[in-house]
């Protein structure tokens, strides 16, 4: 009788001593997301297309599947309409008028304010839109594993953990995939001028645009952290090994500008652009899924150390666009936008530009061009700006231990 009374205290006290049953960022989950919005069958998620369509279902399933509540103008689906341009510069709104929808789900704490997490989920299609960087783009898949299947499935995944962590944060959570960020932004555009939340009560935004590739130097972009004094100290605490470059501009080239547009600060994670960018190769078999399960990890625990804040105060930033030079030659390189040593280092070469003619290679590290010091991307454009075609100037390069001077025709 004595066993017996010990085991039944036993299974009486268990579950309160029991560690809690918390959910975690699964890297089998986001393989699995990814490798369904990178599909052929799903040919690109083309903003307004029928494929595009069947990828915001698959989003609103995850959504419901985590326990979330629909938060779009029409269920989970926060539908637009916008007139597609045919014109390569996007100057005219002259083409079909295409049938569009965010998806939102909602994460109701009942707290009074609200944080935002975003990523859009379009991509080229089938290469019909003048965004490919393929010389003939046209009929091909654009799958955007990378762009932004990665940043789409992270989105997914933070919604399931926020859901059911076993933690009652001190905010809201509105989880958003935006349609027709190739575009223009448009999705995001649309949700900031006809929102389902009253944006006033926004303490700020992330937004993960392209966090798949997270490289063996593990270096992370995380853009907008001007945007409130709390980011800084946040972003500085983290516990990671991941190395951070800070960028403090808030209007980038992704979707968290609309809410900057709209006095909310943001957050923007990247892992840097590749040569498969843009192009149809950008596909699921080349995304890094445990660096991407990293940096998703690291941007729960930077939300939650902000949740643990009062709403954030924002502030503007100096636009690094409206800072750029024009230039009209270019040198044909993709830069490593991640690199925060002195110099310019070179993550792709196109064939037949000034660069690849002269002998620039991947990985070179550009320290001068002409009479300039290339220290930083800034300093790298003013320095192209100086040219015109036809010039011929010596560009310095670090090539792992050697230094070398070329000569770039323009």
């Amino acid at each position: 009788m004595k066993n017996i009374a010990k085991i039944a205290l036993i299974a009486i006290l268990f579950p309160l001593f029991a560690p809690a049953q918390q959910s975690t960022i699964s890297e089998k989950n986001l393989n699995k997301h990814v490798y369904f919005l990178a599909s052929d069958k799903l040919k690109g998620r083309g903003t307004g297309t029928p494929e595009e369509a069947k990828a915001a279902k698959y989003i609103a399933k995850q959504f419901k599947k985590a326990g979330l509540s629909p938060k779009g103008k029409n269920g989970w689906e926060h539908t637009f309409t916008h007139k597609k341009s045919s014109d390569p510069h996007g100057m005219m709104q002259d083409g079909p008028k295409l049938e569009c929808r965010n998806v939102v789900g909602y994460l109701d704490n009942g707290a009074p304010y609200t944080i935002v997490i975003g990523a859009h989920y379009d991509h080229l299609g089938l290469g019909h839109d003048h965004n490919s960087l393929d010389a003939n783009p046209v009929g091909k898949i654009h799958n955007g594993a990378d762009d932004n299947a990665s940043g789409t499935a992270g989105v997914i995944e933070l919604a399931n953990y926020f859901a059911n962590n076993g933690v009652k944060e001190q905010h809201n959570f509105l989880f958003i995939c935006f349609s027709g960020e190739e575009l223009g932004l448009v999705g995001s555009k649309k949700f900031t001028e006809n929102p389902t939340i009253d944006l006033a009560t926004v303490s700020f935004m992330v937004n993960m645009d392209m966090i798949g590739r997270l490289n063996g130097e593990k270096r992370l972009v995380i853009g907008g952290v001007g945007t409130s004094p709390s980011f800084v100290p946040a972003i500085d605490g983290l516990q990671t090994d991941i190395g951070i470059k800070k960028d403090s501009a808030g209007i980038g080239p992704s979707d968290h500008t609309s809410f900057y547009l709209k006095n909310i600060p943001v957050l923007f994670a990247f892992t840097g652009q590749h040569s498969d960018y843009h192009k149809p190769s950008d596909d699921a078999d080349k995304v890094n899924y445990t660096g991407l399960k990293e940096v998703v990890g690291l941007v729960q625990s930077l939300v939650e150390t902000l949740d643990k804040e009062p709403k954030l105060t924002f502030q503007a930033t100096k636009s690094k666009e409206s800072d750029t030079p024009r230039f009209k030659v270019t040198m044909g390189i993709m830069p490593d936008y991640t690199f925060s040593d002195p110099g310019v280092k070179v993550d792709g070469v196109t064939d037949g530009k000034p660069a690849a003619k002269a002998g620039v290679q991947q990985g070179d590290i550009i320290l001068e061009l002409g009479e300039f010091q290339t220290s930083d991307m800034q300093a790298y454009m003013k320095a192209l700006a100086a040219h015109k075609k036809g010039d011929t100037v010596k560009v310095k390069v670090q090539r792992g231990a050697d230094t070398k001077v070329l000569e770039v025709t323009f």
